[in-house]
This record gives C-alpha cells, sequence and structure tokens, in this order.
C-alpha cells in the first residue's frame, strides 16, 4: 500500500454540494454528528471514496467477526430537503503533524472532485465541567458568514477557541481558504471527559438551519440518556466517596 491510496467506490451526480467533517476529536461531538446525518438519511446515502493511510493508526476494525483497514470514508447524501452534502467521517485522525496536512489535502481533494466550494468542519470545545446548555462557537474563512450563523444561533467569542484549532478541522479552514472554499468550524461545547451527544445535537440543529435539511434525533437523544445515566452514577460514587471521607463529630474530638 502507498503512504496514500483513495479508492474511488462510487460516482454520483451532486448539486453544489457542501462537505461535512466529522472526525473524532473531543466529546466525540463531530464524529457523532456526522455518523447520525449517515444514519438519518441511509435511503439517500451513497459511499463514494475510502481514504487509506499510513498515518491511521496500524489496526483494523472487527465488526461481526469480519475485519476491515482503518480508513476514512466519505458518503454523498442527497436529502429530501436542503443542500447535497458530503459527509466525511472515520475512527482516527493522522497521528503525525505531515499526515494532517497530507490528509487534509485528500480530503479537499475529494471535495473539489464532486463540486464542493463550501464546507463545515464539525467538533467540541472542551469547557472542563459538565454543562446544561450546550452553546455552539464558530469560526469561519470569510467574515461574511458570521452574521447568517448567528441568526441560527452560533456563538463567536473573542480569543476562543483559547490554542485556536488544531487537526483536520483546523487545517480544513486554513487550506480550503488557500484553495478558494468558504470554510466555518462549528464547535459544540462539552465537558471533554466523555462522548456527547446532547453536544452532537447542539451542533447538528445549526446545520439544519444553514443547509435546510430535517434530522430526526431519537437515537441521537436516546444515547444522550444513556451517557446522562453513566454520568449520574459517577456523580453518585463520587458524592459517596467524599462522604467517606469526611471526619465524623468523634473523629474531630481527637484531632490536635
Amino acid at each position: 500500500m502507498d503512504n496514500l491510496d483513495i479508492d474511488a467506490v462510487a460516482e454520483v451526480e451532486l448539486s453544489e454540494p457542501v462537505l461535512i467533517e466529522g472526525l473524532p476529536g473531543v466529546g466525540h461531538v463531530g464524529k457523532l454528528a456526522a455518523d447520525h446525518l449517515i444514519e438519518e438519511f441511509a435511503d439517500d446515502a451513497t459511499l463514494v471514496r475510502r481514504l487509506y493511510s499510513r498515518e491511521f493508526p496500524p489496526q483494523v476494525t472487527v465488526e461481526d467477526g469480519v475485519t476491515s483497514l482503518t480508513c476514512a470514508e466519505v458518503h454523498a447524501i442527497s436529502p429530501p430537503a436542503g443542500r447535497d452534502i458530503l459527509v466525511l467521517t472515520g475512527d482516527h485522525q493522522a497521528q503525525t503533524n505531515a499526515g494532517h496536512y497530507e490528509l487534509t489535502e485528500a480530503f479537499l481533494d475529494v471535495a473539489e472532485v464532486f463540486g464542493a466550494t463550501e464546507l463545515y468542519a464539525l467538533g467540541g470545545v472542551p469547557t472542563g465541567e459538565l454543562i446544561d446548555e450546550y452553546a455552539v462557537l464558530g469560526a469561519v474563512t470569510h467574515e461574511d458568514r458570521i452574521e447568517p450563523l448567528e441568526d441560527a444561533g452560533v456563538e463567536f467569542r473573542e480569543d476562543e477557541p483559547a490554542g485556536g484549532i488544531v487537526g483536520v478541522s483546523g487545517l480544513l479552514l486554513g487550506l480550503g481558504e488557500r484553495r478558494g472554499l468558504e470554510a466555518t468550524c462549528l464547535m459544540g461545547e462539552t465537558s471533554g471527559y466523555l462522548v456527547d451527544p446532547r453536544s452532537a445535537r447542539a451542533v447538528l440543529e445549526v446545520l439544519e438551519e444553514m443547509l435546510g435539511f430535517d434530522l430526526d434525533y431519537e437515537t441521537l437523544d436516546e444515547r444522550a440518556e444513556e451517557m446522562e445515566e453513566v454520568i449520574g452514577k459517577i456523580q453518585q460514587m463520587e458524592a459517596q466517596q467524599q462522604a467517606m471521607d469526611v471526619p465524623s463529630d468523634e473523629d474531630l474530638r481527637y484531632i490536635g
């Protein structure tokens, strides 16, 4: 295998498609969102490209006992309503800086083959604490994109996210702009501790408004409820541990 192989799985005709990237990252927000798009539009989705790279971890995935080499995938989707989209997802990002650049250029090559001139990179921004209200932060390559995104509920905060946007999501904006693409990064707030379906939904709701399609969130909400049960158990265990560590009045009499 070469350092990078792109398998052309299928060819489809799309009308002014938008590339949507959702690879693993903080809270798996982007990947959850991308996977949900593919699940919800399964009847309208076609796998068009697989991208293999030596920059991915040296492993295979196993499903029902059958293995497949780690890769990234691009699905073409023509929803019943709204813009045509290309959804990029996978289980891993590159392991080196050079690999991030090489793979991002390849992703943009695929987008251009299908005529995409606009893209959305999806991800999470960590808050370091559990949250109830999920804001979506934005970053854009063109200032005229800010107002319509703000109308859709996206927040643009000075100097956030701190440290910029790393990985494929950041490079899609930087390298995409150099190719003349209009690029946006949507980042759902998340604790950063656990997989966060609520944050993924907040990001998808922005995409619904911007691109004009409609989604059902039943399966994503079910995953969110499962995660909230896990969080509740963790909080309960922490409370019990703290109670055990607090000395009783009897113990305090013998201190000092």
